[in-house]
């Protein structure tokens, strides 16, 4: 943390005809960093208050919480060396920033949930290894380390109440445990994803948090899968295909970590880390922390008039 600067000056007694010393320089005020300087450019909504995501959706931005939209949730990832594709809607995050939400839509049209009884998470695995080989050579050719899938850790399941279809693999690269919790929210016209990025070991932890975050998510009206009506575009998959990686796995088979590649790669902890290791800088900044450090001294008591 960026600690306040305390300075204890001590007078000492000097001969009346002694020279005044010399006042020692001021300390210089640490300068913030570039990447300070642009995290502090991103324009951020605090809350309590509701948003919009890309005039598809709103969300209650909880006390403690803030998010920025399209443009600052690209510039954030770029600040974490992330790839953007454009599709990036917003990026809500908590006051410690250890939480970030990612939001993305895509066109997709009314997903149908028919297949919602038959997602068999032994076979979506096996197509996800099978596109994530030819992820890891595309990850080979930039100079990426390649990712391996462990497995689930949460194996995909859909919510009827909520049509939202969530789902969590575990993979590893170059030793780093990585973990991307997907959550797909299904509307009429297309899906929301709510990726959740968190440190691996804070992930079971933090899934509660983010339940009670999606449950202040709703599309807008008119844009609700209960508001489909005869006529509207239908998406060309179903629930599993979503989960393989939707239009762009079927025709690709880039894999599910194809377009977040780096974002799950050794990488993305380090520069998650990064940004965090900036401190209260930045969430001073963010949510106008006023407490005192813990390590700072503190003042005298002032003195009783005698």
């Amino acid at each position: 943390m960026l600690g306040s600067a305390f300075v204890v000056s001590l007078l000492a007694a000097a001969p009346a005809d002694a020279a005044p010393a010399a006042a020692e320089p001021a300390a210089a005020e640490p300068q913030p960093s570039d990447t300070e300087k642009q995290f502090k450019a991103i324009e951020w909504t605090q809350g309590p208050a509701k948003v919009g995501i890309g005039g598809h959706a709103e969300i209650q931005v909880p006390e403690g919480f803030a998010y920025t939209g399209a443009t600052g949730a690209q510039k954030l990832l770029q600040l974490m060396h992330n790839p953007t594709s454009g599709t990036e809607l917003g990026i809500l995050t908590d006051k410690d920033l250890d939480i970030f939400v990612l939001f993305e839509f895509e066109d997709t049209g009314y997903v149908k949930d028919a297949d919602k009884e038959k997602l068999d998470g032994d076979d979506i695995l096996k197509s996800i290894r099978e596109g994530n080989e030819s992820s890891n050579e595309a990850r080979k050719e930039r100079g990426w380390p390649a990712i391996t899938i462990v497995g689930w850790h949460t194996p995909p399941f859909y919510n009827r109440e909520t049509n939202n279809l969530e789902w969590c693999i575990k993979g590893e690269s170059e030793g780093h445990t990585i973990v991307n919790y997907n959550t797909r929210i299904l509307g009429r016209h297309g899906v929301m994803s709510a990726n959740l990025m968190v440190d691996p070991e804070k992930l079971d932890a933090t899934l509660p948090v983010l339940k009670k975050l999606l449950g202040g998510y709703t599309f807008v009206e008119g844009k609700r899968y209960s508001q489909y009506v005869t006529g509207d575009k239908i998406a060309k998959y179903g629930l599993s295909a979503l989960v393989v990686g939707g239009a762009v796995g079927l025709a690709a088979k880039a894999g599910l970590f194809a377009k977040l590649a780096v974002m799950l790669g050794k990488a993305w902890k380090a520069i998650i880390f990064g940004i965090i290791a900036l401190g209260a800088g930045i969430k001073k900044f963010l949510f106008g922390r006023k407490e005192t450090p813990p390590d700072s001294p503190q003042p005298p008591p002032p003195q009783a008039a005698g």
